[in-house]
């Protein structure tokens, strides 16, 4: 089996963070994302995986990955160049998959759930039809639970367990279960993204190909996730998927920490991170040749490598690399890019001072 994981995407909700770095590459517990999908598919047993990457950030993606072989993977990249919808990335990558059944993922996904179960379900309801398949199973596609169906594409379910039907963005919708970025599919899906037309927006829609497999009578199976599953192309559930990782990680302090200084409870501080005269409170990362100095740095806090933190106060807050945050009495639920500089004067007559790229948002208090 093999891997395709999706990651062309603009990122446009996440501006101005990803004007200068693909949303793949943002950083949770200073991971990338797309990292945390790479190491799924390792981890459920694929290795032989293949990357979409657009013109704009492929080459940035391309370096943070590599070669795959430090996550113990083979990676082949293949450009699209134009967004041109889902199962149009199938249609591209049709040399690299061949006949081959693989996972495809979406790269800005976040999940709890690993993959192994995925993958072994799909592999046992093909060998072994009595499990519940009729034979022709050619897809298996991930569904989990909302509240509000009406955003999202919804799948529609027999009482055996078949999907019989895909909705996007229903006013009335069959079910609650909406399709999570996670796909299954053996060869047959080459003959329906073949064989569908663009949607109204331009795009070839995986879910029109999927239900392309579903009217000719082929049968689609689908696991309901365990756990969370967020989509992080948005500040805030970035945030909270940054404080949920952090609730998984152990303390392990490999930088300095002096005699003036307190860290507190699941802490990792990076090789050559030093802490001075500061309070770091857990959960919270600190990445390598990062100073917080005089600081005090709260829960659910990732700071990523040399960075600078000096007689300043955060909490809830993801800082990329090489950012220096001085003087600033509170920052709370913010995501502050690489190379940023957010300083305080107490000049006199007071004043706020900003330089703001395209896209930025900023809130002060009153």
């Amino acid at each position: 089996m093999k891997g395709l994981i999706l990651s062309g995407g603009a990122g446009t909700r996440l501006r101005p963070i990803t004007h200068t770095s693909a949303k793949q590459l943002v950083p949770i517990a200073n991971k990338p994302i797309l990292v945390y999908g790479i190491e799924a598919m390792v981890e459920a047993g694929i290795t032989n995986i293949g990357i979409i990457i657009s013109p704009e950030t492929g080459d940035d993606i391309r370096a943070a990955v590599g070669d795959g072989s430090v996550f113990g993977a083979a990676i082949t990249w293949i450009r699209q160049e134009e967004p041109l919808g889902l199962a149009h990335c199938v249609l591209i990558a049709r040399d690299f998959l061949g006949d081959d059944d693989f996972v495809m993922y979406l790269g800005d996904n976040m999940l709890e759930q690993n993959l192994v179960g995925f993958v072994s379900e799909f592999e046992s309801r093909r060998s072994a039809p009595e499990l519940g398949s009729t034979g022709a199973l050619v897809a298996q596609i991930l569904l989990t639970q909302v509240d509000d169906p009406s955003s999202f594409g919804v799948a529609e379910v027999d009482a055996a367990g078949a999907v019989v039907k895909l909705v996007e963005k229903p006013e009335n919708p069959p079910s609650d279960l909406a399709l999570v970025g996670v796909y299954l599919f053996d060869k047959t899906i080459h003959d329906a993204v073949a064989a569908i037309s663009p949607s109204a927006r331009g795009e070839l829609e995986i879910t029109d190909a999927i239900q392309w497999l579903i009217d000719e009578g082929y049968e689609v199976a689908h696991d309901v996730l365990e756990g969370w599953w967020l989509d992080t192309g948005k500040k805030d559930p970035l945030l909270e998927c940054n404080r949920l990782v952090l609730d998984t990680i152990e303390r392990q302090i490999d930088g300095e920490v002096d005699e003036a200084s307190v860290v507190e409870g699941r802490v990792r501080v990076g090789a050559g991170a030093r802490i001075v005269n500061s309070t770091v409170r857990g959960p919270a990362v600190i990445g390598e040749n990062t100073v917080i100095e005089n600081s005090h740095v709260g829960a659910y806090s990732s700071i990523s490598d040399d960075c600078v933190v000096s007689n300043s106060e955060l909490d809830h807050s993801v800082i990329l690399a090489n950012s220096t945050i001085s003087n600033v009495p509170r920052l709370v639920d913010s995501l502050i890019g690489s190379h940023v500089v957010v300083d305080s004067s107490s000049r006199v007559p007071a004043g706020i001072k900003l330089m703001l790229g395209d896209h930025s948002q900023i809130e002060l208090e009153g």
